[in-house]
């Protein structure tokens, strides 16, 4: 047997090898959860078109019309009209994968020892971060925007009312910085003519722990977070509770880098992520000496489809 024909030989044992353990360790990546990436709690995400869709249609659609009295012999009975604006969202396809070299795998073999998970994992959570920032804050090369920063929804700064005149919750009573969190919730109430409540509302982190961490009043034990998921418009309306958030993105997300609120309705009909086909591991490729795992990928961006039930607010 010649040493081109071992080395064959010692290839093909390889990946055997690395098939087998690839199947066990993708089997656990997929398991796992990344709490701070968690754009699917938030945003709901929509998978059930075709993988190989080059788009996704969707319409906003707006009624307009109201019931009048009329004469019961007559023929000028009102109609309900409706606006509808079609939007298509591009669908891309991305990857990210993983590899083993050639001495690693044989030395992996020569222990009795696993392949190690860590960069199958490091893969996967490069995808989730790349679906999260999309979510959020949108891509730049694709022109897309995300909850965030999406031009379609209405943005405004809240009340200037604190020490001396400022925005900023910092500068405000606790009764104000309440206040100012429903004016958001009835905001959306209002511009849907009471059709739409807000049922989430996003902080920028600092925003929240200052409302998690600060009394209602001197002589309360209740901080001003517990007292708004306990009062609110929302809540009081509906009988659920309030989705209250801290997220990162909303430090410097407003206009001029201020500080941002966001308040919408949590409904796929209100927003939606596509993902036609979500992260996947291809079959080992042998690639020279290395064995590579190829991960592939296809998403469009996000999609706002009733932006009256999303509303920003800034400088908080």
């Amino acid at each position: 047997m010649n040493m081109h024909t071992q080395f064959n030989d010692a290839m093909q044992a390889n990946l055997g090898f690395v098939v087998k353990q690839t199947a066990h360790i993708e089997a656990g990546v997929y398991e796992i959860k990344y709490p701070d990436l968690d754009y699917a709690s938030l945003i709901p995400v929509d998978t059930s078109a075709n993988p190989w869709v080059t788009s996704v249609t969707y319409y906003s659609m707006d009624k307009v019309g109201a019931a009048k009295w009329i004469n019961g012999n007559g023929k000028d009975v009102p109609v309900v009209g409706t606006s509808m604006q079609q939007h298509e969202t591009a669908v891309y396809t991305a990857g990210i994968g993983y590899d083993y070299g050639f001495e690693e795998v044989n030395q992996a073999r020569m222990l009795g020892m696993a392949l190690e998970a860590e960069k199958a994992s490091a893969a996967r959570r490069a995808y989730e971060q790349m679906v999260y920032d999309i979510a959020f804050t949108g891509d730049t090369e694709k022109g897309w925007k995300g909850l965030f920063n999406s031009a379609a929804v209405t943005a405004a700064s809240v009340a200037a009312d604190g020490t001396g005149s400022a925005t900023g919750w910092s500068t405000k009573t606790p009764a104000q910085i309440l206040r100012d969190v429903n004016d958001m919730i009835t905001g959306i109430h209002t511009a849907t003519k009471t059709s739409g409540l807000a049922d989430t509302l996003l902080l920028p982190y600092t925003s929240f722990n200052a409302i998690a961490s600060t009394a209602r009043s001197d002589n309360s034990d209740t901080t001003i977070l517990e007292f708004l998921q306990r009062a609110n418009v929302f809540t009081a309306n509906s009988g659920r509770p309030l989705t209250i958030r801290g997220h990162r993105g909303l430090e410097t997300a407003g206009a001029a880098n201020a500080k941002r609120m966001v308040a919408y309705r949590r409904d796929p009909s209100v927003l939606k992520l596509h993902i036609p086909m979500p992260h996947q591991f291809l079959p080992v490729q042998v690639d020279g000496l290395q064995f590579t795992v190829p991960g592939v990928f296809r998403l469009g961006g996000l999609d706002i489809r009733l932006p009256k039930e999303v509303l920003y607010r800034d400088g908080i």
